[in-house]
């Protein structure tokens, strides 16, 4: 009991800062394999071309399921100025569309593309629209994540940071902004991590 309350907790929480979660997620769909890196999955592109994850090897990276007609859509920009700033020191944002929320990203992926390209100058790797809500169809690197973590999103923009090894190390609801001291001050450490 006591493990379902810590599992249920940020959820509750989370529920309760009004992020849009419904119900608690199935962990069934979760991998067993508890192992393994980000750079272990394959991806394809916006643009529908393969581009595997391991082109991040050793990189620090924030993966952010996003949106184009969302509240916190215009948080594209602080991703976009992170990316921007911290690109030369080896950190990407990946960013992985999805209409899971509120159906609140419906384009294919030519509008989303001149969506973000458009208003946000968006620069950063952007791939093929996901699911990342455990069920059917769950994207494999977001049950990977969300197994690594027991973190799942519950809104668009929701943010993992991985560090160099491959490894998440923390999971950021989508109220924390690419600004967020706290935000930063991990990125930072995993950049100066060996």
């Amino acid at each position: 009991m006591e493990s379902l309350l810590l599992t249920a907790s940020p959820i509750l929480f989370l529920m309760a800062a009004g992020c849009g979660v419904a119900s608690t997620p199935k962990t069934e769909s979760r991998p067993a394999n508890r192992s393994g890196s980000l750079s272990d999955f394959k991806a394809n592109s916006l643009e529908g071309k393969a581009a595997p994850l391991d082109q991040w090897r050793g990189k620090v990276v924030l993966v952010v399921n996003t949106a184009s007609q969302c509240g916190f859509t215009p948080q594209y920009a602080g991703l976009e100025t992170l990316h921007k700033e911290l690109e030369s020191r080896g950190f990407a944002v990946l960013g992985f569309p999805c209409n899971e929320f509120g159906g609140q990203e419906p384009g294919d992926a030519k509008e989303i593309r001149t969506f973000c390209t458009d208003n946000f100058q968006v620069s950063f790797p952007m791939f093929e629209k996901v699911k990342v809500k455990p069920g059917d169809g769950l994207s494999p690197i977001y049950a990977w994540l969300e197994a690594e973590t027991g973190q799942v999103p519950t809104w668009n923009f929701c943010k993992y940071l991985v560090g160099k090894d491959g490894k998440p190390i923390q999971f950021y609801s989508s109220k924390t902004t690419p600004d967020a001291p706290e935000l930063r001050k991990a990125i930072d450490t995993a950049l100066a991590a060996k």
